[in-house]
């Protein structure tokens, strides 16, 4: 259990029982807000309205993240429907996938139409090479990654090809062979940059797309998968020290693992685990103090109120939530959400008054004491390995 670089990430990598990530802090430099889509051509990424660039990734945080419309699975349609492609237009597409010098025309022609061909996934996938293609793609601008030289049309063109990879990830005919081939594994180096560049920001975005596309579909395969790979720390890393759009996005799939049965005691099977994940939340509850955002605070509070469902998580909570979560802090900036608002008063009627914390008010967390036999509230202390630590899927 090693190799996991960036300050304080070690702990987290480490304690989820992950290895190899390699790489410094996420920092990422991008001038969306308010809802408003940021786009560039060829990759659009926008929370709450879609975005309209030439090849988008809608994702509405509200209700999830928005895949492309599929069809119901069975046949492939015979076309011919107002805006919706036939296979006879969709076929010739697929194929010239696998000639190198037409696949980058093709993947920005399927990215833009993905959502008028309800058999875009299938058909992507059963179609001989066009796959290990999309991998090509992926795998040909890994040497771009470090030393950091990627540039906007490079990030567009893959960006493009990973909006293909979202629809095979979120159709239920493709889900579960999409999971069995391990592909998510490559989007990873993408979540693991440093660079605070647009081309990057656009490539982290993109790739936390696919990811929120599978854990949108509330599979528990999806779950055990995650679990089992790089997903948590990264996610965790991005929400400390990314933009307010990529911490939106990373929160949201740690909101949806935390809402599986699987996914919430695997993050409160140990002290440190859940001490990994509500640290990260507290620091980002000190940021909206001073810049509010709407969209993110529904999201944390969501993981908060889920983390109150286990028992002990619920006791570690009265003394480490945060004060500001307590007082009218967010009242201005919530009194037209009726969702949050009933989410934030279900959190303090469960998590009950603080508990007397002697390191001081503010939700601070004290150093670890606490042994197997339950969660505490507390720092590293000297055992940050957790060896032993990890949760059996298996039996599952």
């Amino acid at each position: 259990l090693s190799n996991l670089g960036g300050g304080g990430a070690n702990t987290n990598a480490n304690l989820f029982g992950l290895s190899n990530l390699g790489g410094g802090g996420v920092n990422v430099n991008v001038n969306g807000g308010g809802g408003n889509p940021v786009s560039a051509p060829g990759v659009g990424i926008g929370v709450g309205l879609p975005s309209s660039s030439s090849s988008s990734i809608s994702m509405g945080m509200g209700g999830g993240v928005g895949a492309p419309a599929n069809g119901p699975a069975g046949a492939p349609s015979a076309g011919g429907s107002s805006g919706v492609g036939g296979v006879e237009e969709l076929l010739p597409l697929v194929i010239h996938l696998t000639n190198p010098e037409e696949r980058e025309g093709v993947l920005l022609e399927l990215s833009k139409k993905r959502e008028s061909f309800p058999d875009l996934a299938p058909i992507l996938w059963h179609t001989y090479g066009t796959v290990a293609a999309l991998l090509q793609e992926i795998v040909s601008i890994y040497p771009l990654l470090s030393p950091p030289t990627l540039t906007a049309h490079a990030s567009n063109r893959v960006c493009n090809a990973l909006a293909l990879l979202q629809c095979v990830a979120s159709h239920p005919d493709t889900r579960s062979l999409f999971l069995s081939a391990h592909v998510p594994l490559y989007l990873y180096p993408f979540l693991n940059t440093q660079s605070k560049s647009r081309p990057f920001e656009y490539l982290r975005l993109t790739s936390l797309g696919v990811v929120g596309a599978l854990v949108k579909m509330d599979d528990p395969d999806v779950i055990n998968f995650l679990l089992q790979t790089e997903i948590i720390p990264l996610c965790l890393r991005i929400m400390e020290t990314g933009s307010e759009l990529s911490k939106t996005v990373a929160t949201f799939i740690v909101q949806k693992i935390l809402l599986d049965e699987i996914g919430l005691s695997y993050v409160c099977a140990t002290a440190e685990r859940f001490y990994a994940v509500s640290t990260v939340l507290n620091n980002m509850i000190g940021i909206l103090v001073l810049s509010p955002s709407v969209r993110l605070l529904k999201h944390i509070v969501r993981c908060y109120l889920r983390l109150s469902d286990n028992v002990r998580a619920r006791e570690a909570l009265r003394q480490c939530l945060p004060i500001s979560l307590r007082d009218e802090t967010f009242g201005n900036a919530l009194r037209d959400d009726v969702t949050v608002k009933k989410w934030l008063s279900q959190l303090l009627s469960a998590v009950g008054p603080p508990a007397n914390n002697p390191a001081g008010a503010g939700g601070v967390m004290d150093g670890a004491t606490g042994g197997s036999g339950g969660l505490s509230v507390g720092g590293a202390g000297g055992n940050n390995g957790l060896g032993g630590g990890s949760l059996d899927l298996t039996s599952n």
